[in-house]
């Protein structure tokens, strides 16, 4: 189905089922435990043997010698596989540095070896045993400094500089400026499941197992790190514990529990350490930013610029800080800059929200910065340079864009106007009381996707490779299929994550739900041809209840008997006429303690305007995950660099601290009432990333408001602040 122009009414418009609020259909099996992760899948792999990798030791460097004597005469040790012995292996499109490292090491915990043994605690002593003589060499591990010589870095358009206007000139000239630097540190995702895959060879044929969002990427990324064809490779994931980008690639337990199942003629599954994972991945990565806006007195935008430096290895990409400032708020004259230093830290890559989050963590705080210099609400400061077309390109209005009306009807339910715009003003005891808030923005992408949906005797299955890694896709997409052939959702059967469904968009950069939910759309669409074809019916006929109504007569949707169709959702040039995007705004309120500068946070309030909510009660869920991970990255969230071996020294949940329970006080989410007939046929737009998205600012300036101190060097901790606190009576 190609989607080209703008939705007219169909089946998903009733929302009997879409738009509704239901549980989750995978939900009994998650809570009895009978939802097989990547390591559990005993039942297809009974005999499985356990492998445990090898992490190097150097930041930078090459493998002089590995010494395996020791750890090959290690009780119950079946294979080991390094470099030397893996044979030739490629290097996936999606990944920036090689998954095996051998001679050369391009990072610290980079993979060296995989030990295979009966148990998992055989392997482990057995790969304590292993000896690794390297050749250390000086590595890049500083971002300041890497960034005095780094060149520009190319954006989406393949240009290192986005203009419009005359920026430097109209910045000159503007009556009110602002020119303040912001500072993020690398994040971890720090998922709940770590990186896992199980794998069995039959023949030359590969099944694996394994957790990953996107399975079309994998499979097409471990036949060429395999130096197999991709049809012989079958990749499965049906349920993910939690990736957050940081599962979109192949990952070396994927190759080493393949190669390791080579060498050891038995099926081998690998749980990546959790001390292992963070140096071993990728990350978030550190950025270096300067917001510069210059306004006339009664506050518009003359002239916005946002540059940004971040690092990687060679041959990355850099943190895509700037693009929301392209797209969020009015100003004749504009600027948008990137640069890259290479370093030899861990590869950085997508998280979520790559780009916009940490990029709105230096816009929103600069945005509030300009309103104090202005005398103006920070509120009606965003709102007064509100825009609905593209700023570089006004003949491309967005489809959508109720950000004014977040901003206003969140203003309103969080006592906005309660506020005491002077900061360190509100008292409650020993608690310094503040409010903060931050616009929300992320971009809508279009990707293709398709699905398989069949007819069974009145029963509807789905079958696609769309993954849920804890979003709720087998939910939604039930509700998909349900509403569009007229049936109950516990007459849905949905099945996900294997690699010999129909390809689907994916899951990440909050582009899964609508897309995936589209293509099961377009499906259903096929299928419901088919159905009125068999039952001599014509084309409007309604499907509702289990039956299939039209021409004066009603059949029951089981007697079409067994039927199957695919189909894919494909997008034409409404991306081009259309800017398509998600708009919100985040309200908090903190108490920082007068005596110790601890920071509690009090109550928060998401307001989201992203087209048509599929299930309310898993977006709500997204967006308070989103909004808990705000927090995180705001107050705590911090890999900590050792400059002189190149590695994150906090690599693991004890010291990479992240929000728990206590942390975290009421949230309330509102979605305003949306449906964008542009975008797709489902009218929706992701949700999950947006509600990330500006947390981090409205913290931000929330503490600003309690105690007068701007901090902004992230993560806002107590030493940044406590020397500087107002003086206690």
């Amino acid at each position: 189905m190609k989607f080209e122009t703008p939705a007219g009414t169909n089946p998903i418009d009733r929302q009997q089922v879409v738009g509704r609020a239901h549980t989750r259909v995978d939900g009994p099996k998650k809570v009895a435990g009978l939802a097989p992760y990547a390591f559990e899948h005993a039942r297809d792999v009974p005999n499985a043997a356990y492998g445990v990798i090898v992490g190097a030791g150097v930041g930078k460097g090459t493998i002089r010698s590995i010494d395996l004597s020791a750890a090959r005469a290690a009780p119950g040790v079946l294979a080991i596989v390094t470099a030397d012995t893996a044979g030739p292996l490629g290097k996936g499109r999606m990944n920036t540095v090689k998954l095996l490292a051998g001679p050369s090491v391009d990072h610290y915990h980079q993979a060296v070896a995989v030990v295979v043994a009966d148990t998992f605690e055989q392997a482990r002593a057995a790969a304590g045993l292993v000896r690794v003589d390297y050749a250390r060499v000086k590595g890049r591990f500083d971002l300041k400094e890497g960034l005095r010589s780094a060149k520009p870095a190319p954006g989406d358009d393949g240009k290192p500089e986005a203009r419009v206007g005359d920026f430097e000139g109209a910045y000159a000239a503007a009556p009110v400026k602002l020119d303040a630097e912001y500072t993020t540190p690398d994040h971890s995702h720090a998922m709940m499941e770590p990186f896992s895959s199980t794998a069995r060879w039959d023949g030359d044929a590969l099944t694996i197992w394994t957790s990953n969002q996107m399975v079309d990427w994998g499979r097409g990324d471990l036949a060429k790190t395999l130096g197999i064809p991709k049809d012989k490779i079958t990749l499965q994931s049906p349920y993910v514990g939690g990736g957050f980008g940081g599962k979109l690639f192949l990952r070396a337990d994927a190759v080493l529990a393949a190669l390791g199942a080579k060498a050891a003629k038995r099926p081998v599954k690998i749980a990546m350490a959790r001390p292992m994972m963070i140096n071993n991945a990728t990350h978030r990565p550190a950025t270096r930013q300067r917001v510069r806006i210059g306004c006339t007195p009664d506050g518009i935008i003359t002239a916005i610029g946002h540059e940004s430096g971040s690092g990687d290895q060679p041959d990355g990409g850099p943190e895509a800080a700037v693009n929301q400032t392209k797209l969020l708020y009015a100003g004749a004259n504009r600027l948008a800059a990137m640069r890259l230093a290479v370093l030899d830290l861990p590869e950085g890559n997508a998280m979520r929200a790559p780009g916009e989050a940490p990029g709105m963590m230096a816009l929103e705080v600069a945005m509030d910065e300009m309103a104090e210099k202005l005398g103006m609400d920070p509120v009606a400061f965003r709102i007064k340079n509100d825009t609905q077309v593209d700023p570089a390109n006004p003949k491309k209005p967005f489809s959508q864009r109720q950000l004014v009306r977040c901003l206003t009807e969140g203003a309103e339910r969080f006592g906005w106007a309660k506020r005491n715009p002077k900061p360190g003003q509100m008292r409650d005891g020993k608690w310094l009381r503040g409010i903060g808030m931050a616009s929300a923005f992320r971009n809508h992408v279009n990707m293709k996707s398709g699905a398989r949906v069949r007819l069974e005797n009145g029963r509807v299955v789905v079958e696609t490779d769309m993954t849920d890694i804890g979003t709720g896709s087998y939910t939604i997409l039930a509700q998909t299929a349900a509403e569009m052939m007229g049936v109950p959702v516990d007459a849905v059967e949905v099945r996900l994550g294997n690699s010999a469904y129909p390809v689907s968009a994916g899951s990440g950069g909050q582009w899964g739900a609508p897309n995936s939910t589209a293509g099961v759309y377009a499906a259903c669409v096929a299928l419901r041809g088919q159905v009125t074809q068999k039952l001599g019916l014509g084309n409007d006929a309604v499907f509702e209840g289990g039956r299939v109504t039209g021409g004066g007569r009603s059949v029951a949707l089981r007697d079409a008997g067994t039927l199957s169709a695919e189909d894919s959702i494909e997008f034409g040039a409404l991306d081009k006429q259309y800017a398509f995007a998600t708009f919100g705004a985040h309200f908090v309120e903190v108490a920082v303690d007068a005596y110790t500068g601890v920071t509690r946070i009090q109550r928060m309030l998401a307001v989201c305007a992203a087209g048509r909510i599929i299930n309310p009660i898993s977006a709500r869920s997204q967006v308070i995950g989103a909004m808990t991970m705000g927090v995180g990255s705001a107050l705590m969230e911090d890999l900590a660099v050792d400059p002189r071996f190149g590695l994150f020294v906090n690599h693991d949940l004890a010291s990479y601290e992240v929000p728990v329970h206590a942390d975290i006080p009421h949230q309330e989410v509102v979605f305003l009432a949306e449906a964008d007939e542009k975008a797709n046929p489902m009218k929706a737009k992701g949700v999950g990333e947006l509600g990330l998205c500006g947390v981090g600012a409205a913290v931000a300036n929330a503490v600003y408001n309690a105690t007068g101190i701007r901090v902004r060097d992230y993560p806002i901790t107590v030493d940044k602040y406590l020397d500087k606190l107002p003086a206690v009576a």
